[in-house]
């Protein structure tokens, strides 16, 4: 977790975009994510500004993501999203409390093939191997039931924002 909130801190401070999905309740996770993240994660510039962290959820676009799974297909709905934004070095974060979800899987590879930092949230299945070894970093909730997984990944989630909040404003009020 605590690399995980560096990667996070950093992409705040160098103006990084950070790109966050996943399917059912991971796609509410990324949701969630991108609202906590976009709203809290606000500091001074030093010249008069504010200065806040770029976050998305790749899942909020429905008219988009149904386009995607419509004319090309499901497997690509992040990958098609992310081929249109990703720049090297941004964040992509990746759910998937099975860690076998095609469609993640997809866009992991893409956002590895194309420089960016990979965050994954997953658990202890077997299934999740492949995703861990796409991620820089991977945060396994030691579980195999989804809806502990799923309560794990909102507990993670809440510390990062928490700790990268602490952190800028820290650092705001030096």
């Amino acid at each position: 977790v605590s690399r995980a909130i560096e990667v996070v801190e950093t992409a705040f401070r160098e103006e990084r975009q950070i790109f966050a999905f996943g399917n059912g309740a991971s796609a509410a996770l990324a949701s969630h994510m991108a609202t906590d993240a976009g709203k809290l994660l606000i500091a001074d510039d030093g010249l008069g500004g504010r200065k806040r962290l770029r976050i998305q959820s790749l899942n909020d676009n429905c008219a988009w993501l149904t386009a995607i799974g419509n004319d090309i297909c499901y497997d690509s709905v992040f990958t098609e999203q992310l081929a249109n934004f990703l720049r090297p070095k941004d964040v992509v974060i990746g759910i998937s409390g099975s860690g076998g979800s095609p469609n993640v899987l997809r866009a992991l590879e893409f956002a590895k093939s194309r420089g960016a930092m990979i965050i994954g949230f997953t658990s202890a299945r077997p299934s999740a191997e492949t995703m861990a070894g796409l991620c820089d970093v991977c945060l396994r909730a030691p579980l195999d039931m989804m809806e502990q997984i799923e309560d794990i990944h909102v507990i993670y989630h809440h510390i990062i924002v928490r700790s990268v909040y602490d952190a800028i404003a820290g650092q705001a009020e030096r």
